[in-house]
């Protein structure tokens, strides 16, 4: 079954710097946590240009920073200054600590992208980041960019978890990403598709709880990301960031999507 989940409602405004954060356990009926295995959050990032977000410290997250839009300047203590555009890609495998910048000039434009929070397989793991050109693009093709340390893609988290992009033309049809053994979940970031009998928009996720073969089609030009992970992979809940204790326990979600499902029952009357 593919389970949708609507734009979330968990908004940060930090003046000139705004996150959607898109929790996907949260898409479950019942949820228990509100991460999927290995996968924490996918946050949509908006940075207004001029927007200096001081050098802060993660530990035991590992950030994908995917730019489909914009620019996003870094900085950090090992590598100092890198830029992050539609051509580019960092990983920061934060480990036991990691420090680092990010920031927009009043020259560069607006500022869209996903920061990806991936749990690592241990606690406390060796620092480091990753940056530099992506594969071409291909439209209608998935570009698969990340996967586990060893593997084929370019980059690498550790942890049992590929990470996919794709730009499809309106009315193309497509197999999503699969793999033996893993769920998927999909973030629309721009665009309509059609999944398994559903409609999905912008800033709508999918999570399909096997491991069956799913198709997708646009029904505008689309950006989207997908995401193949073994819900069965150890895990470390440590995350600054991905497991950070300000997150809403489960119990409270559970209650807002109960109240939310009423409210549509509501409405439909």
């Amino acid at each position: 079954m593919l389970l949708k989940g609507e734009r979330t409602f968990v908004v940060r405004d930090m003046g000139g710097f705004v996150t959607h954060i898109n929790m996907p356990g949260w898409v479950k009926p019942k949820p228990v946590d509100h991460g999927h295995g290995p996968l924490a959050m996918v946050v949509e990032s908006i940075l207004h240009p001029g927007r200096l977000i001081a050098m802060h410290e993660h530990r035991n997250d590992e950030i994908i920073s995917w730019v489909p839009e914009g620019v996003m300047r870094h900085e950090d203590r090992a590598r100092g200054r890198l830029v992050c555009d539609s051509g580019h890609l960092m990983v920061m495998n934060a480990g036991r600590s990691f420090w680092h910048s990010e920031e927009t000039l009043a020259s560069d434009p607006p500022l869209r992208m996903l920061q990806i929070l991936v749990r690592p397989d241990a606690v406390d793991l060796e620092p480091g980041i990753q940056y530099g050109a992506m594969p071409e693009i291909m439209r209608n093709r998935w570009r698969h960019l990340v996967g586990p340390e060893g593997g084929d893609a370019p980059f690498f988290v550790r942890n049992r978890i590929d990470f996919f992009d794709i730009r499809l033309e309106a009315g193309v049809r497509v197999d999503f990403p699969h793999k033996q053994g893993c769920d998927l979940y999909f973030y629309v970031f721009s665009g309509v598709v059609l999944a398994g009998g559903q409609a999905f928009g912008e800033g709508e996720q999918g999570l399909l709880l096997s491991d069956e073969m799913l198709i997708v089609e646009a029904t505008s030009a689309c950006v989207m990301v997908a995401f193949l992970l073994d819900p069965r992979s150890p895990v470390t809940r440590q995350g600054t960031m991905a497991d950070t204790t300000k997150i809403p326990p489960p119990v409270v979600i559970r209650l807002v999507k109960r109240w939310q499902g009423l409210k549509r029952l509501w409405l439909r009357k």
